[in-house]
């Protein structure tokens, strides 16, 4: 069976622009620490609703919590800060031992800055390691997707006080 070349145009032109783009994707991998602080001088993430009102523990179901959390190169508070986790998580586990993730880690030094990565997903804390997804960013994490390990580096749950560990690998253009 003879198929003449013309056949072939619509092929090469659907598949040069996949290969162009799987060529040009980038992974960049990332280490940051989250400091989430509940109380203490150094509050960083509050209480704004529950079934006690503000006043609810975050340790309770249906609690929601709004954090401006700093996030640091290392897992020292007085390391170099590189950014913002802002956002909000919501304990959306009726034992109250998991929570919910919607926040932003905004980079404010360093070569990301101005960029930002969205991150969503379930926060299990009682784990050692939990996964969470990469589901958007702007700036040099544009089209991004991804994941992240989120480890706990230190927590103290009595003074509602927690410093994590996120490991995050991205693909982007």
């Amino acid at each position: 069976m003879h198929i003449p070349n013309s056949s072939f145009f619509p092929l090469i032109v659907v598949a040069l622009p996949l290969l162009w783009a799987f060529n040009f994707r980038k992974q960049t991998k990332l280490a940051f620490y989250v400091h989430d602080y509940l109380s203490g001088h150094d509050t960083s993430a509050i209480t704004v609703a529950g079934k006690d009102g503000p006043q609810t523990s975050v340790l309770s179901f249906g609690t929601i919590i709004v954090v401006d959390d700093p996030v640091t190169e290392g897992p020292d508070l007085n390391s170099k800060l590189i950014g913002r986790a802002q956002g909000m998580y919501i304990n959306s586990q009726l034992d109250g031992k998991g929570l919910h993730l919607m926040f932003s880690i905004i980079f404010t030094d360093g070569i990301y800055k101005g960029s930002t990565v969205e991150i969503q997903g379930a926060d299990l804390f009682a784990m050692k390691e939990r996964e969470f997804s990469i589901v958007s960013g702007t700036g040099y994490f544009r089209f991004v997707r991804g994941y992240g390990i989120m480890t706990n580096h230190f927590i103290d749950i009595p003074n509602l006080k927690a410093i994590l560990k996120l490991d995050v690998t991205v693909n982007h253009y």
